[in-house]
């Protein structure tokens, strides 16, 4: 990886000003980074959590904060302190976009409201993700991923399933809100290129994770009168899970009446050709538990690659489960300029004339500040000012 290598992705040219922590936030704006922008990452100088999300090789970084805050600049500020806030906003003069996950009273606190930011860049394109709407009773309320995914149907579905509320073993709210705060602040600057005016756009974790929950499991509650209770049965089945293999562990899922027929004849159950509960699509939904556990039970009739090979054979979805240890030894490697080799993530997605970089290691605390400032045109003085004064921290601040 070459840190002077220069942005090549769709997004090249854009500055964006990242005023997030924990991951939601943080994920979103290294997707944006892939893509090409320009991100400067605003930190105060203990720290965000995500570099003490787990273990690591330093203080500073955990594994999971060495590709969380890949491709991005950083500055350490203080933006309790009035000038640190002028600092923000002097920076925010310089970009096209703006993205917070402060909660709307601290945002009034610090005067980085959108009307603040707009002041200094009238077309900004002003992006707000925190917990719950603003205006309404619980728009300053904290919010963390576990209280999403209960509020928002995920511990329902699986006590569905199961018997208890659990929530899926993955900070699935914070990446879907991650994901909803990139492509929002992408068709805000599309528009942008289009009109030329700028904009507020909020991305509220509840109202986001509900949309994401409720895609199938509106289901029959969603006509009205309602036609059932809300959950998709095909889902919540126990069992759609993964099966045991004469070796191991597998997962199928055939979708069609040909992939049932296929099954059935190679291992012989005879009984089960032309079940009508295979016969149409709603069929297969509404009796999806029963015909799962029927080819599940026949699966440690083979090893998996026998499996594998058959389900390839007749078109069959099915795979192999992967362990979360065999996937990070795939990625391919690189070396990191303070903590030395580590793995990257690779950005998923390919763009064939604009290709995506993974370009900048993930800073140090304020390893960027100055260069940052020296940039929009404060000197050396302003810089060494402003540290006096508390309104930037030490690039070498102890992280804690």
């Amino acid at each position: 990886m070459d840190q002077a290598e220069q942005p090549t992705g769709p997004l090249a040219g854009v500055r964006v000003l990242d005023l997030t922590s924990v991951v939601m936030g943080p994920y979103a704006t290294q997707l944006l980074g892939d893509l090409g922008a320009d991100v400067i990452t605003v930190e105060p100088g203990r720290g965000e959590t995500n570099r003490a999300m787990g273990p690591g090789p330093s203080p500073q970084f955990s594994g999971i904060s060495l590709n969380l805050l890949r491709n991005k600049r950083n500055i350490a500020v203080n933006i309790k302190h009035p000038d640190g806030r002028g600092v923000i906003l002097d920076i925010a003069a310089t970009c096209d976009v703006f993205i917070t996950n402060l909660r709307p009273g601290a945002l009034a606190r610090s005067a980085l409201t959108y009307d603040d930011v707009r002041s200094m860049r009238p077309d900004i394109v002003y992006c707000h993700a925190h917990g719950y709407p603003t205006g309404s009773e619980r728009q300053d309320d904290p919010a963390y991923d576990d209280i999403i995914q209960a509020e928002t149907g995920i511990a329902d579905a699986a006590a569905r399933v199961g018997g208890i509320p659990l929530v899926a073993p993955t900070i699935m709210a914070d990446k879907v809100c991650g994901l909803t705060i990139a492509y929002s602040v992408i068709a805000a600057l599309y528009r942008r290129a289009l009109t030329g005016e700028g904009d507020r756009v909020e991305v509220p974790m509840f109202d986001t994770a509900t949309s994401f929950m409720l895609v199938e499991h509106g289901s029959a509650a969603i006509p009205r009168p309602p036609l059932g209770h809300a959950g998709y049965p095909r889902i919540l089945t126990p069992n759609r899970k993964p099966w045991p293999t004469k070796d191991g562990w597998i997962m199928v899922l055939p979708y069609t009446r040909d992939h049932y027929d296929s099954i059935f004849t190679a291992t012989g159950r005879t009984d089960m050709l032309g079940d009508e509960r295979y016969a149409t699509g709603r069929n297969r939904i509404a009796n999806s538990g029963f015909l799962y556990d029927q080819v599940g039970q026949m699966l440690t009739r083979r090893t998996t690659d026998e499996w594998l090979a058959f389900f390839r054979e007749h078109d069959i979805p099915a795979g192999a489960v992967g362990s979360l240890d065999d996937l990070v030894e795939q990625l391919p490697e690189s070396d990191h300029p303070h903590v030395g080799r580590y793995k990257v993530i690779p950005p998923p997605v390919r763009f064939a004339s604009a290709p995506q970089n993974v370009r900048r290691h993930a800073p140090r605390i304020g390893e960027h500040t100055e260069e940052v400032l020296l940039e929009i045109g404060y000197d050396q003085a302003d810089v060494a000012a402003l540290r006096a004064s508390g309104a930037l921290a030490s690039a070498a601040a102890e992280f804690s």
